[in-house]
């Protein structure tokens, strides 16, 4: 017959529990016949020599969850934990007194660490009360049943806080003895959730002790403020990873052996860790403000921490293998990867302000001569090398914890380097004003700062060219820019050329040009000066440069002549045509030389000088054809303003007329005119 009494139950749960492999004692100590056969069918299991259990069944099926359940695949020590588990569980069960100790000695126990004597006579408590409560039945219980109650319950609670301390700070100062028994009783408390006093959530109570001793233990890691270290960040989580390395080696060496298999000890607190480590990374991220602690949190999070540094450290395998992920939600990485490339792109905008700044001190300030490039050929600064450094650096930098960061920084970068070249234009024109005095020599540089920062800019383009692949939309954005740059440096050069020539253009087309050359060779040591700066100009921009003079210089001659400001008289026309055709000649080949591929205008200069030579209409009416044809933008105004320059006495007669007729008809035919080109419309 089976026994009723719940102390006796206890003692048949415990040995339920226990798994004995070789003694015949049990048989011993059994105090009835049903404990007999509990313990005969965990001492029936016997094992292969390859470690796996026999039978067959439900009884293999037993067997191999115990087995699974029991040896965590290490069978040796299976056996070993098993005894120390039957050891634990003997010594409750030989030890449970017939009457239980005064609850204010009980707590007394506790207090003292006297857990097993403790524990044996809370569950001796338990049953006393379970009998009372039998005896009564159906009666309404006595005032003493209802308090001995609340005193178990009370106990209970108090126990359970014991038992979680023990656990919270197993790692610094718990035996290894006390903590086998809070394990035990733990186990044992979870299955008697129903009983007199019983309590449910034991093992959740477990981890949560765990998860405050790790907390507890990882929270105390030194920590300096950013004044005082200005690696704090850096520091702090290398010792951070240390103290984890340090705690879960104790747990696997340590630790683990305290602790009956399914309680899953270092899987517990790796998980511990886990979620200490993402709420701290958290509490960190306030706190932090300069790019090199964000890239500290980065590279802690997605390198270090499941390295051979901590996780993936040799001392933690095999355990570690399937633990060592860190899961921080995508939400959190996202924030932390944002604030990282904003911060980056403030840090680079000071950067390029640092860039002015020291051209400014260095170059403009102190009016000092570009350096040229290692073959000598162009005047060249160090601005676009600076820049290329450091996007070199921090992509480099990013590339150490994530590619994906990578391509992220480069985008970020060139999304804030698209904005320098304006920033920089602005500070230089501010400066380069003071440069165009009388003095010779500071117009110079002048000229000379606008060509070498026209060959920086393009080397800076050129070589980005490099990040395409990862941010193309942001490429060619910046190289927009670029160009925008470009082309205004160009143009102010443009206009200070124009401006200087300009005292020099009123005598041309007049009676003094025919009889003087000064002003004209004025003008031509100009575009010799301006085609220097081509030639130490970087293509594509030098190209356009040489055009755009060529271009301008021409259209400067040509809107003399159209000014009727002078008519040749006599036989003066064939001296006028002859400068223009000779300084014509000038021109082309200066241009030639400078390489100019503005070649449509080559014929101008001669077809012009052509028709003014011309004695009579017919000749001029027999040149109109191929110079439509060529200029077809020409007006009729236009047109009269050099037959005037040609001899303005004859305009007036009807034969001339008559070519002025046939010019307009020519201009109304629209078969045969090259459109590719406007060259008269352009000038007022």
């Amino acid at each position: 017959m089976a026994c009723c009494c719940p102390c006796m139950r206890t003692v048949a749960c415990f040995r339920s529990q226990a798994e004995d492999d070789t003694d015949d004692d049990d048989d011993d100590k059994a105090k009835d016949e049903d404990e007999n056969v509990t313990l005969k069918n965990f001492t029936s299991l016997r094992f292969k020599t390859d470690g796996t259990p026999e039978g067959s069944g439900e009884e293999t099926k037993t067997r191999k969850r115990f087995w699974k359940d029991g040896t965590n695949g290490t069978p040796q020590r299976a056996v070993e934990e098993r005894k120390k588990s039957q050891r634990v569980s003997d010594s409750f069960i030989s030890n449970i007194p017939h009457k239980a100790l005064s609850v204010p000695e009980i707590n007394k126990l506790l207090k003292n660490d006297s857990l097993k004597e403790a524990y044996v006579n809370l569950l001796s408590l338990r049953s006393e009360i379970q009998r009372e409560r039998e005896a009564l039945g159906e009666m309404t219980p006595l005032v003493e049943l209802p308090n001995k109650e609340k005193d178990l319950s009370q106990l209970c609670k108090t126990l359970r806080k014991k038992l979680t301390d023990i656990v919270q700070h197993s790692y610094d100062s718990t035996s290894s003895e006390l903590l086998r028994l809070a394990a035990h009783i733990i186990q044992e408390e979870e299955k008697r959730e129903g009983d007199p006093g019983g309590m449910k959530g034991w093992m959740d109570a477990w981890e949560a002790a765990v998860k405050d001793g790790v907390t507890e233990k990882l929270k105390g890691v030194h920590l300096d403020s950013c004044e005082d270290n200005a690696s704090w960040l850096a520091v702090h989580l290398g010792l951070l990873g240390k103290v984890m390395v340090e705690l879960l080696e104790k747990v696997k060496t340590e630790l683990v052996t305290s602790y009956p298999p399914n309680f899953h000890v270092f899987d517990t607190y790796v998980s511990s860790c886990h979620e200490f480590v993402e709420e701290h990374l958290r509490e960190l991220l306030g706190k932090v403000t300069e790019l090199k602690d964000y890239y500290a949190m980065l590279d802690f999070t997605i390198n270090s921490y499941h390295s051979e540094k901590i996780l993936g450290r040799p001392s933690l395998q095999p355990e570690m293998k399937e633990q060592k992920v860190l899961v921080l939600s995508d939400d959190f990485l996202e924030e932390i990867k944002q604030k990282y490339c904003n911060c980056l792109q403030k840090g680079l905008q000071t950067l390029l302000s640092n860039i002015i700044k020291v051209e400014h001190d260095d170059v403009w300030k102190k009016k000092e001569m570009p350096q040229n490039t290692v073959d000598g050929r162009f005047p060249i600064s160090e601005i676009h090398i600076d820049i290329l450094k450091i996007i070199a650096g921090f992509a480099e930098n990013s590339r150490k914890i994530d590619g994906n960061l990578e391509k992220r920084v480069l985008c970020c970068c060139l999304e804030a380097l698209k904005h320098f070249p304006k920033r920089f234009e602005e500070e230089f024109s501010k400066q380069n004003s003071s440069f165009l005095g009388s003095d010779v020599l500071d117009c110079c540089l002048w000229a000379t700062y606008h060509v070498t920062y026209i060959n920086s800019f393009i080397s800076l383009k050129e070589q980005m060219e490099c990040y395409r692949g990862s941010c193309p939309d942001q490429e060619d954005r910046l190289g927009m820019e670029v160009d925008r740059l470009v082309l205004r440096l160009r143009r102010v050069l443009l206009e200070q050329f124009k401006a200087e020539i300009e005292p020099y253009k009123e005598s041309l087309m007049t009676k003094k040009w025919l009889k003087t050359d000064n002003d004209f060779n004025e003008i031509m040591n100009r575009i010799e000066t301006y085609s220097g700066y081509t030639k130490s100009m970087k293509s594509p921009p030098a190209q356009s440069f040489a055009n755009d003079l060529h271009y301008h210089a021409v259209k400067e001659y040509i809107s003399e002549l159209l000014k009727e400001k002078y008519s040749c008289k006599g036989k003066k026309n064939d001296l006028g045509a002859a400068k223009i055709k000779e300084q014509w000649d000038q021109l082309r080949k200066l241009f030639s030389d400078m390489g100019s591929t503005v070649n449509w205008l080559h014929p101008l200069g001669d077809q012009l000088s052509e028709i003014i030579e011309q004695k009579n209409e017919k000749d001029i009416k027999k040149l109109l054809p191929s110079f439509v044809e060529n200029y077809p933008d020409i007006s009729k105004k236009q047109f009269s303003a050099i037959l005037y320059f040609r001899d303005k006495s004859i305009v007036r007669y009807s034969k001339l007329q008559r070519v002025i007729r046939h010019f307009t008809e020519l201009k109304q035919n629209p078969e045969k005119k090259n459109h590719e080109h406007a060259f008269f419309s352009d000038i007022k």
